[in-house]
């Protein structure tokens, strides 16, 4: 009896492996929907959309862009969580995977049930103000921050987002409060500073150059050690004597774990075909995104990366909630 069941048991997994190996080499036989865990029109999802332009045509079929955006981009990397392990339907996030454990006492989904695919991108940052606001530099405006610190609202694109990890670093360096407002999305909060209900912001330049540029909001700082050609005039942090301010906002493409070994690795050798486009490259450097090389856009370097960036906003962000509302 024991030895019919265990034979019954081993002629199920052979009958099972063939079915899980021609799904690879299927793969992809339909659409592939890429979630994006914040609003349409942010900078995460502007990446996104330029990704799924080009991998979709390596792969052949379509890339259908889902925002699911809400909490910091945890509703949406849930989402994707709970999907079925078939590699279509997958998750394009930011730094926010490693700091949303250290964010929030509770999620509604682990960073182990997402696995990596690959690097796509970094993008760095820049402190923006109202134009109304009277500091021209940032030393004056650490100084009207240290002097006026019920009088100065920060806004952000949500709890965990970027711009917000961005506000908690910054309090926690300049050792200064302001009030912050959280928002659904950057679109918003740059609506909210051009009109002044708003009088600061940390946003990803990919998104917010042109209104810079075009004279609707100011800035103070950029993130990173060199100057960007798109704001030629503004200074790092580091040059403006904060060189502790440093947020680089990286993006990475992971799928729900369970899926098959052969379809992430399609998957990744896709993310990097697309990242050697052209076309690509060139709309990526418009959003002053510095794409991953080829040995980036691969789940090891993504999984080494999560590790490192947990460790580093672990004590930054429980440092910096003495300054945050």
């Amino acid at each position: 009896m024991k030895l019919r069941f265990l034979s019954a048991a081993l002629a199920l997994c052979a009958a099972m492996a063939p079915v899980t190996s021609s799904l690879a080499q299927s793969y992809p036989a339909k659409p592939i929907t890429l979630n994006v865990p914040y609003p349409a029109g942010g900078p995460t999802d502007v990446l996104a959309r330029t990704l799924a332009n080009v991998m979709e045509k390596n792969l052949k079929q379509a890339m259908v862009v889902d925002n699911v955006a809400g909490a910091g981009g945890t509703v949406g990397a849930a989402k994707v969580a709970r999907a079925p392990a078939d590699g279509y339907t997958i998750l394009l996030h930011n730094l926010g995977m490693a700091t949303s454990p250290t964010l929030y006492r509770k999620m509604p989904y682990n960073t182990e049930d997402l696995v990596p695919v690959g690097i796509v991108a970094t993008v760095p940052m820049v402190l923006l103000a109202r134009n109304g606001l009277p500091a021209k530099t940032l030393a004056e405006l650490v100084s009207y921050i240290k002097a006026n610190p019920s009088k100065i609202n920060m806004g952000h694109s949500g709890i965990g987002s970027a711009a917000h990890l961005c506000g908690l670093l910054l309090q926690s360096t300049l050792q200064a409060k302001v009030t912050t407002v959280a928002y659904r999305g950057a679109g918003l909060a740059m609506t909210d500073l051009m009109t002044g209900q708003i009088d600061i912001m940390c946003e990803q330049v990919s998104s917010s150059a042109s209104f810079v540029n075009t004279g609707r909001v100011k800035a103070y700082a950029v993130t990173g050690k060199q100057h960007l050609p798109i704001l030629a005039k503004v200074p790092t942090f580091a040059e403006a004597g904060f060189p502790k301010v440093d947020v680089g906002v990286w993006h990475g493409l992971y799928a729900p774990k369970g899926t098959p070994s052969d379809v992430i690795e399609r998957l990744s050798a896709s993310l990097t075909e697309a990242l050697r486009d052209a076309e690509l490259q060139r709309k990526f450097t418009e959003l002053t995104a510095v794409t991953a090389a080829p040995a980036e856009s691969k789940p090891e370097p993504l999984r080494k990366l999560q590790a490192a960036e947990m460790e580093r906003w672990a004590p930054i962000i429980k440092a910096a909630a003495e300054y945050a509302d």
